[in-house]
C-alpha cells in the first residue's frame, strides 16, 4: 500500500511538473523577460513621452526606429501569448500563431540588420557606445545570429515540445541585450568585471539561470538545449569582441557600412 502511494504521488508531481506548473514556468519567465525589454526601452521608445529631457538628450528615434522597436517587441508579446494558448488548451491556435511568429522571426533579423547597418552610419555611431561602429557591429549581428539560429531550431523541432520551448527562450535570450544594457542603472555603466564580459552580458547571462533550475526541478537534469545553447550565448560575447578587432572583419564592416576600414 506505501509503495502505491508513492508511486501515485510520483506521478501527481509529474503531471504537475509538466501540466499547469510548465505553462507557469514558460509564461512567467516569458514576461520577465519583457519587462527586461520594458524597463530598457522605457525612455526611449514604451514611455518616450513621459522623458522628455532624455529623448531631447539622446535624439528622438528615427521612423526607421519606431518600426523595430515594434516588431521586436510583438515577439515577446508573441512569447507570452504562446504557451498561454498551450495552457488554456488552444492548441490549434498556438500553431496557427506559431506560423505567423516564423514570419515575424523572418522580418525581425531583416529589420535588425537594416537598423544596424542605419545606426553604423551615423557621424556618432551607435548611440552611447564608445568604441568604433564598425567594431561595435559585430553586437547586434552576433545577437541576431543567435536568434535566427535558435528560431530556426525550435521550428525544426517543433514536434519536441521540451526542445521547442527552450530554443524559443534562447532565441529571445539572444536579442535580450539590447534592453539590458540601457537599464537606468548606474551598475551598467561599471567597468568590465570579466575580460571579455561587460556588465550587461553577465545580466543577460543570468537570464540562463531559471531555465537550469527549471531542468533540475522538472528534469532532474540539464536539457541538452539549455546545456549547449546556454553555452553558445555565454560565449558569444568575448568571441564577437575578438572577432570586431580583426582586420577581416573590419574591412567587410566597412564595405557593408560604407565606412573605411582598416
Amino acid at each position: 500500500m506505501t509503495v502505491e502511494v508513492a508511486s501515485l504521488s510520483g506521478r501527481s508531481a509529474s503531471r504537475l511538473l509538466g501540466g499547469s506548473g510548465e505553462h507557469r514556468f514558460y509564461m512567467g519567465f516569458s514576461a520577465v523577460m519583457a519587462a527586461a525589454l520594458l524597463l530598457g526601452f522605457a525612455r526611449t521608445f514604451f514611455l518616450r513621452v513621459w522623458f522628455p529631457q532624455w529623448v531631447q538628450l539622446h535624439a528622438a528615434p528615427e521612423p526607421y526606429f519606431l518600426l523595430h522597436g515594434t516588431v521586436f517587441s510583438l515577439w515577446f508579446v508573441l512569447l507570452i501569448v504562446q504557451p498561454s494558448l498551450v495552457a488554456a488548451g488552444r492548441v490549434d491556435l498556438h500553431r496557427r500563431l506559431g506560423r505567423i511568429g516564423a514570419g515575424l522571426a523572418v522580418v525581425m533579423v531583416a529589420v535588425g540588420i537594416v537598423g544596424s547597418l542605419i545606426a553604423a552610419r551615423r557621424p556618432g555611431g551607435f548611440i552611447d557606445v564608445p568604441i568604433s561602429p564598425l567594431q561595435f557591429l559585430t553586437v547586434p549581428w552576433s545577437g541576431l545570429a543567435l536568434f535566427a539560429t535558435f528560431v530556426t531550431l525550435g521550428i525544426v523541432n517543433r514536434d519536441n515540445p521540451q526542445s521547442h520551448k527552450r530554443y524559443m527562450l534562447l532565441a529571445s535570450i539572444g536579442i535580450l541585450e539590447a534592453g539590458v544594457v540601457r537599464w537606468p542603472l548606474d551598475v551598467m555603466m561599471a567597468a568590465p568585471p570579466i575580460p571579455g564580459f561587460d556588465v550587461s552580458n553577465l545580466v543577460v547571462d543570468l537570464f540562463l539561470v531559471p531555465i537550469v533550475v527549471w531542468d533540475f526541478v522538472s528534469r532532474g537534469r540539464l536539457h541538452p538545449v539549455t546545456l549547449w545553447g546556454g553555452l553558445a550565448v555565454i560565449a558569444s560575447a568575448p568571441l564577437r569582441m575578438m572577432l570586431g578587432e580583426t582586420n577581416a572583419w573590419l574591412a567587410f564592416a566597412g564595405w557593408v557600412v560604407g565606412l573605411p576600414g582598416p
